[in-house]
């Protein structure tokens, strides 16, 4: 007979196995990892790894906040065909920025999604810039740069706020960028030039 116990642990891991759809959007997509199984304690019953017997994990430690906030701007799964059947590969864009002038976008590539977005927060950390705004959070000048097949227009525009649209908004808004105007002059809706398009821009400011 099956207790509470294994059954839970049963339905835990059958979740934890599940593949992600690729109909899911970047922002929904959460890493799963299967559960550890620890033994029955002698006279006892079993528990499970991370989380208390009573309480339902109440008791845990609150997660501490980074310092930089982080945002998936694109996911992609792509599949190999091997001898033994398809292999799939997940492939995440992430952005990163504190909103006081510092922003990075990086590239990661794992076979789960936690892989490849533990390794797309470093590549981000690695290409970090300091954008030099004005007083009021604008940039000094109107700038202007293509990356690979994206164009990217940024102009300042008091008052306006942050106009601006596909992963140009995100990369701004990490930046802590605000009252511009934006352009992008491609029909490419590749978001990982357009990002790194948009950080190009930033990086040729210069102040007053």
């Amino acid at each position: 007979m099956i207790t509470p116990i294994e059954k839970e642990i049963i339905q835990e891991t059958d979740i934890a196995e599940a593949i992600v759809p690729t109909d899911v959007a970047p922002e929904e997509i959460v890493a799963v990892s299967p559960v550890a199984k620890v033994p029955h304690a002698r006279g006892g019953r079993g528990a499970i790894r991370g989380r208390s017997q009573r309480g339902g994990g109440r008791g845990r430690a609150p997660r501490e906040r980074g310092e930089f906030e982080q945002v998936t701007i694109d996911a992609r799964r792509v599949a190999r065909v091997m001898a033994g059947g398809r292999r799939f590969n997940f492939s995440l864009v992430v952005v990163i920025g504190d909103k006081k002038g510092r922003v990075g976008v990086g590239l990661g590539k794992g076979i789960d999604t936690a892989l490849a977005i533990d390794k797309a927060t470093r590549d981000a950390k690695r290409h970090l810039i300091t954008v030099v705004r004005t007083a009021s959070g604008s940039i000094p000048h109107q700038v202007s740069t293509k990356y690979a097949s994206s164009t990217v227009e940024i102009i300042p525009s008091k008052g306006r706020g942050l106009v601006a649209g596909s992963a140009v908004r995100t990369v701004l808004d990490l930046a802590g960028v605000t009252d511009v105007v934006t352009k992008i002059h491609s029909r490419s809706k590749n978001k990982l030039t357009i990002a790194r398009a948009t950080i190009a821009a930033l990086a040729k400011l210069r102040s007053a």
